[in-house]
């Protein structure tokens, strides 16, 4: 899709990042939404939930509706409402973890079963890049899966940010058929939108009107 002079477009996505507890969606989140670190491992419940607002080009801007699923998730009765309307799912694993790699297949079908025919957008990405001397998954296994399910393949680290920023542009650019300009130079301009935290215990769909700058929480994200 190409920029047409004078013209200005909007458009919201929703992004559902599952995989193991420990594996580093929380931190993927963070480090997209508010660029930060948190050191200290705190177990997501439910689900939490972050938006931010980016250019993806000049006159194209996209806002991010970013859904962090609990790893304890996965079987349980909520997970198709958190998934319900999903555009993009990243498929989230730690590179020094196996058993967290392997696991994503579970993952990928339950996604596949509740999409009941919508697929949407998938990406493998492996977490904690910066460990690659303690890597325990294979990357033939990881081209492998990618080649098996026909889905996009990204490394990242949250704690560095390295490679972060660019998984979720291109994802983006990917889904919506946009030509990112060479080199990427609108990356660096980014609007950024206040984040909203949730947990599992309130099921009210949330309303794709601005975001207030009072958190709350709730377990459904129903952003589309």
């Amino acid at each position: 899709m190409s920029d047409s002079e004078g013209e200005t477009y909007e458009k919201q996505v929703k992004i559902v990042l599952v995989g193991d507890g420990s594996s580093g969606k929380t931190s993927i989140s963070e480090r997209f939404s508010k660029d930060a670190f948190n050191r200290d491992y705190n177990q997501t419940l439910g689900i939490d939930y972050y938006l931010k607002r980016i250019n993806l080009t000049r006159t194209y801007n996209v806002t991010l509706a970013v859904n962090d699923v609990g790893g304890q998730t996965l079987g349980g009765a909520m997970l198709d409402k958190y998934i319900f309307g999903v555009d993009i799912v990243l498929l989230v694993y730690d590179i020094t973890n196996l058993q967290s790699f392997e696991n994503l297949e579970d993952w990928y079908h339950t996604i596949i079963k509740y999409c009941a025919g919508r697929k949407p957008l998938f990406a493998l990405v492996g977490n904690k890049s910066d460990l690659e001397h303690l890597r325990a998954v294979k990357l033939e296994k990881h081209h492998q899966f990618v080649k098996e399910k026909d889905i996009l393949s990204y490394f990242v680290s949250a704690k560095t940010g390295e490679s972060v920023e660019n998984l979720f542009r291109q994802v983006t650019a990917n889904l919506m058929h946009v030509v990112l300009p060479k080199n990427d130079q609108d990356a660096t301009r980014i609007i950024k939108a206040p984040i909203i935290r949730q947990e599992s215990h309130n099921t009210t769909p949330l309303k794709t009107t601005p975001p207030q700058s009072t958190h709350t929480r709730t377990s459904i994200c129903t952003l589309q």
